[in-house]
């Protein structure tokens, strides 16, 4: 078997570690010191295979950032919005808890700031992973939660902010009040959003 056949036939575990060690370099080193070659190096991947798979480190590094299992979610179905945003802002609240994780989201976002193309990177992540929990939404449509019309970006953009706020600005311990509080508070605001709406004509 030569070379390339081997490497193609372990894609999907080489593709972790070369995410791995993406999402390692970038968290430890930076948007600006995370180059192909470290990443070759770290995961004990050739070069030539890991531009064989993505022509540029911007390639490389939105694959990472969208299929690493180190930020994913997973899809709350707990019968109510209330305990919908609940799950997923303790599943936040995990992933910032841990240190490793946290550098990353935290280097993302420092180069999304200094960089075009990061920017475009951390847009394109955090579209999918809106992407993936649409349902969770649509659940919420279909039970009378929310409004047919009502757009549920500002809901998860508030519980977000206040949660990256929180743990990444202030370095504050989140406690289950303060996640029970922050659910509260967006719920309310749904419930008033939706009071103010006018009522269908008939």
């Amino acid at each position: 078997m030569t070379r390339k056949q081997d490497g193609e036939a372990g894609g999907p575990r080489r593709k972790a570690e070369i995410f791995t060690a993406t999402l390692d370099m970038l968290g430890s080193l930076g948007y600006d010191s995370l180059t192909v070659e470290g990443v070759a190096q770290r995961s004990g991947v050739n070069k030539t295979t890991i531009y064989r798979w993505w022509s540029s480190k911007s390639e490389l590094l939105r694959d990472a950032l969208l299929h690493s299992h180190i930020l994913r979610f997973e899809l709350a179905d707990t019968g109510s919005l209330r305990g919908d945003l609940t799950e997923l802002a303790v599943q936040l609240q995990d992933l910032l808890a841990d240190e490793h994780r946290r550098t990353v989201v935290e280097a993302a976002l420092v180069g999304a700031v200094r960089h075009q193309a990061m920017r475009e990177l951390v847009i394109s992540f955090l579209d999918d992973r809106f992407g993936r929990h649409r349902p969770l939404f649509e659940r919420a449509v279909a039970r009378g939660d929310l409004p047919p019309d009502a757009d549920p970006t500002p809901l998860v953009d508030a519980m977000a902010g206040a949660l990256w706020m929180r743990v990444l600005v202030r370095r504050g311990e989140v406690s289950d009040t303060y996640t029970r509080d922050l659910v509260d508070m967006l719920m309310d605001g749904v419930t008033r959003a939706a009071g103010r709406r006018p009522s269908p004509a008939r």
